[in-house]
């Protein structure tokens, strides 16, 4: 794979500062590069820049030594905490940073780092902040992932298959999880993720969620609602449907509390999301329920994976709400089909 501008030869050694993506389901596919970096040179030291609430994530992940938390919110300039930020980390002597965000305020920190070696694609501008410019063939680099591992080799390299992301599991927090929660410990309870914080085109219809869940506490197993706080009304209009078997945990676990309880489901059925990434490396098996979007672009990167996809004419549209007003590309995937498939699903 040809890209313009040449990087360092020896692109994944020594200490490496990575600025991250701003979503969780993005932070999850990082994993994959520093699982690249770390393969093709052990002793690499890799840290990452990221927003505070990924931090429990990033913990998960051996790869990464430390995170250095930008206190930012999504979208903000917010150029003296960056400058900060930046000049504390001239200490840590970083041979190269990787910037996977494509933004201009994104290559700040590594920049007011002094960091020798700064890669990144040639978007925004970003020329002096970033001195190994990568191109984007998005004909090439047709997958996040594949954009990801693409700063992580040299622009001449082949582009390696991508390793699948692992998020290490705390047992200790799974049990006091399960008990705390009365949570079935047999191993066949399947979890159920209805949000998405892209936008109502990626959300499978709740009544849906909630017939699946229905279902599935008929035929003897519990069901677990997982989600933000956002998601604690729907989590409650889920667990209607049978109280005693559905748990509605909605905003009562931290993000690395649902990496440990997805690791003890036998199933995560999801929309296109966050929590689909996080399902797939905790190593359950996800049904990944896509609509605006596509399961060619930002598949669950697993092999233990179902995926449901209509492709029909107007997909995938990559819109936020469904612009014919019919979300069809959702609404015919029915929970009939699904249950069909969890029922097919062996550990």
């Amino acid at each position: 794979m040809a890209m313009a501008d040449s990087g360092s030869d020896n692109p994944s050694g020594g200490r490496v500062l990575v600025v991250g993506p701003a979503w969780v389901g993005d932070m999850v596919m990082a994993q994959s590069l520093f699982m690249l970096l770390r393969q093709r040179a052990p002793s690499v030291i890799i840290d990452v820049v990221a927003p505070g609430w990924s931090a429990p994530i990033i913990a998960r992940m051996p790869e990464v030594r430390q995170s250095h938390v930008l206190s930012v919110g999504h979208g903000e300039l917010r150029l003296v905490e960056r400058y900060r930020l930046g000049s504390s980390l001239q200490a840590e002597q970083y041979d190269r940073a990787i910037v996977i965000p494509r933004s201009w305020k994104s290559a700040l920190v590594p920049f007011f780092a002094g960091i020798p070696i700064r890669t990144g694609f040639r978007t925004e501008m970003r020329y002096g902040l970033l001195n190994d410019l990568r191109g984007l063939d998005r004909s090439i680099l047709n997958q996040t992932i594949k954009r990801y591992l693409a700063l992580g080799i040299s622009p001449t390299a082949t582009l390696p298959e991508p390793p699948a992301p692992r998020l290490s599991i705390d047992e200790q927090n799974r049990a006091e999880l399960v008990a705390k929660f009365g949570l079935d410990r047999s191993g066949s309870a399947v979890a159920l993720m209805p949000g998405a914080a892209f936008g109502p085109a990626k959300c499978w219809p709740i009544d849906y969620f909630g017939q699946l869940a229905a279902k599935l506490a008929a035929s003897g197993r519990q069901v677990w609602v997982l989600g933000s706080k956002n998601e604690a009304e729907v989590g409650e209009t889920i667990r209607g449907q049978s109280a005693e078997a559905i748990i509605n945990l909605c905003g009562k676990t931290r993000l690395d509390d649902t990496v440990d309880l997805l690791s003890a489901a036998s199933a995560a059925v999801s929309n296109d999301s966050g929590l689909m990434h996080v399902a797939a490396a905790a190593q359950t098996h996800v049904l990944a329920l896509f609509g605006s979007s596509s399961p060619a672009f930002t598949p669950p990167l697993t092999q233990r994976k179902t995926i449901y996809y209509q492709n029909l004419d107007c997909s995938p549209c990559f819109k936020r709400d469904c612009p014919l007003g019919h979300l069809n590309c959702l609404r015919s995937i029915t929970p009939e089909t699904v249950f069909d498939g969890i029922q097919n699903v062996s550990r």
